[in-house]
């Protein structure tokens, strides 16, 4: 009897040890990441490891290299079925801090593997907003191809896509292509903010004349 439980003992233990030492020899993923080592993010993902794992960030691997606007490596994680809505302590999600950023190709990776539109920010907000914001035309026109999109998408702070390039804007070349697309594209230009100010009263006080007029001929008040 003793020698049965020796015996189960010393398996037990064996098997623990060789667990831990895979555990161990398993390669570091978002060190990998970080180096950019390519084929070593290959090896773990063929490995069939948990895509979905997270750093004390809270990022997934297609985060971490989202985050690095690394397109090969991220586009091997969303091959693999990485979850492109996956969000961080931050909130970001590899398609929302694309879309924030101004990252495209890896925008579109995300569109095409289902990026989701009720998924949103710390602010509450699309990728359309900041992006707004930010003067990141191709990302607008990006994601405004998709005519389900919501333009017209209110954030924690009152504003929609239009109101931001407006209020945070600077009025410029950039700005102001932005704001046609996103009329042509049918937002409602007359959503005020929470004080009832609406993106013509912003844009006049501002004093962006080209905004004003694209507005009004859209029948801003």
């Amino acid at each position: 009897m003793k020698r049965i439980i020796f015996l189960f003992s010393w398996v037990l233990i064996s098997c623990t040890s060789d667990a831990q030492k895979k555990e161990t020899m398993k390669p570091d993923i978002f060190a990998a990441i970080t180096g950019n080592d390519e084929p070593t993010v290959k090896q773990w993902i063929a490995q069939g490891n948990n895509l979905e794992t997270r750093n004390e960030k809270g990022e997934t691997p297609l985060m971490t290299a989202t985050y690095k606007n690394n397109i090969p490596l991220a586009s091997l994680f969303i091959q693999a079925g990485a979850d492109v809505n996956a969000q961080d302590r931050m909130l970001n999600s590899p398609f929302l801090y694309a879309g924030a950023t101004g990252y495209l190709e890896i925008l579109r990776l995300c569109l095409k593997a289902g990026a989701r539109y009720d998924v949103y920010n710390r602010y509450g907000g699309t990728a359309l907003i900041p992006a707004c914001e930010r003067g990141h035309i191709a990302i607008v026109t990006e994601l405004l191809k998709d005519k389900s999109f919501p333009v017209d998408h209110i954030n924690k702070l009152g504003w929609t896509g239009l109101l931001e390039a407006i209020i945070l804007g600077n009025g410029g070349t950039k700005h102001i292509q932005i704001v046609q697309l996103l009329i042509d594209a049918g937002c409602h230009v007359n959503i005020a903010d929470k004080d009832g100010v609406t993106p013509l009263a912003h844009a006049k006080s501002r004093g962006f004349t080209e905004i004003v007029k694209i507005l009004e001929k859209a029948g801003a008040k």
